[in-house]
């Protein structure tokens, strides 16, 4: 198996993992910041898929129109890195869904066809963890698998039992 496809084979894992506790979450709940709590889904989700198109597609090709299209930059912008999780996003659940869940249909779409000697090269936008594309690949699912306990964390505050 190459270093490519073990990458998305995990990233497609740690999806399917993340699915089975976002799944669980009426999207009416989204919003909803529990007791206690400083964070809600709807946040996590979006932080999520903006996360993983910077670092499986904007890290490794340039933008390109058809990103915006994709996931916008008001998006990017509302759900990246430094950004809090605010009652109102300018965006309700069902488009943070949508855009979650093109992103990643987008990069299992895309980059099979990535050359692998490319992998090795510094990815196009530096990130203080890690110095090559495969790098960023490979942190990908990590970074989602945190969002992921977060989230659990917040089914369960709200009202909901584990998922083992």
């Amino acid at each position: 198996m190459s270093r490519l496809s073990e990458a998305l084979d995990q990233l497609d894992f740690t999806r399917r993992y993340l699915l089975e506790r976002v799944n669980t979450v009426p999207l009416a709940e989204w919003f909803t910041v529990p007791a206690g709590g400083v964070s809600h889904v709807a946040w996590q989700v979006g932080h999520v898929a903006s996360s993983e198109y910077r670092l499986c597609l904007e890290r490794l090709r340039p933008r390109t129109p058809a990103d915006e299209a994709l996931i916008s930059d008001a998006f990017l912008k509302t759900f990246g890195r430094e950004s809090l999780p605010e009652p109102e996003t300018g965006f309700n659940a069902e488009e943070i869904r949508a855009v979650f869940d093109r992103v990643h249909a987008q990069i299992l779409a895309e980059l099979p066809h990535y050359p692998d000697a490319d992998l090795d090269l510094p990815p196009l936008k530096p990130h203080p963890l890690f110095d090559t594309r495969i790098a960023g690949l490979r942190y990908a699912p990590l970074h989602e698998m945190i969002h992921c306990g977060q989230i659990a964390m917040i089914r369960r505050m709200l009202g909901q039992k584990p998922i083992w």
